[in-house]
């Protein structure tokens, strides 16, 4: 496996990503009523509800979802979500950083801290991994047939893009924190749809463990992302075929 979607979990397979449908709708719902909170809720002046309605339809929501979202923010009396993030450590020295969305933080930091020691890791300061990660723009585009890839890289490098993977059904473009916006407006100038866009945040350096290690760590991090208050989860370990063929 290849690409970013080594760092970030939620989708890193179409069957993981059919069987926790519900879940995903539930973070893009989210997402997408905190937009409109911050930003209003007309998507061409909102930014990141533009962003999040992409994602919505990349992740093939129904548009009457999309739209009860959308009125969801507006309304005075809708949850007064705040955005946390955690950072800590697993087993052998896996960094993981928790970005959560939540109505009740009291509930939230006593549910990671939890998830945290129950499985010998432990809660770090905020902050104590800034050196690890560094934030990147991701943009996951599905392959069509006759995908004319020549001119689209000249494109999307031109509006900032500092790697490119192409794969059987899937291109990921990488972009800078500073890039993302640029990149988006111009995938919207050239009518791509994108299958999510995200800033996540990427590792310097991986850590590689034996399968068995590997696959624990990746039990930890399904239970963070099974979380109601958890919109994402970053780690660096390295995840190998090996370690993937377990998941399965």
């Amino acid at each position: 496996m290849s690409g970013h979607s080594k760092w970030s979990t939620i989708k890193r397979k179409k069957g993981a990503l059919d069987a926790k449908r519900s879940k995903i709708f539930s973070k893009i719902i989210k997402e997408i009523t905190v937009a409109v909170k911050e930003g209003g809720f007309d998507p061409e002046g909102n930014p990141r509800l533009r962003m999040a309605i992409a994602n919505a339809k990349g992740a093939s929501m129904p548009k009457d979802n999309i739209e009860r979202a959308i009125n969801k923010g507006k309304e005075k009396d809708a949850a007064a979500f705040t955005e946390q993030t955690f950072e800590g450590y697993l087993p052998n020295g896996v960094a993981v950083y928790v970005e959560c969305t939540t109505d009740n933080q009291q509930r939230t930091v006593s549910n990671v801290r939890s998830i945290f020691n129950k499985h010998g890791g432990n809660l770090g300061t905020l902050g104590s991994l800034s050196f690890l990660f560094e934030r990147k723009g991701v943009f996951e585009i599905p392959k069509k047939e006759d995908f004319d890839m020549e001119s689209f890289e000249l494109e999307v490098i031109d509006a900032g893009a500092e790697e490119i993977t192409e794969e059987e059904e899937t291109i990921t473009l990488i972009t800078s924190m500073e890039d993302f916006g640029n990149m988006q407006r111009k995938l919207e100038e050239l009518e791509i749809e994108t299958e999510s866009a995200q800033l996540e945040r990427i590792p310097h350096e991986t850590v590689k463990l034996d399968t068995e290690s590997g696959r624990k760590i990746m039990k930890v991090i399904d239970i963070f992302e099974d979380d109601d208050d958890v919109q994402n989860v970053f780690h660096n370990l390295e995840i190998t075929d090996e370690i993937m063929a377990e998941m399965e």
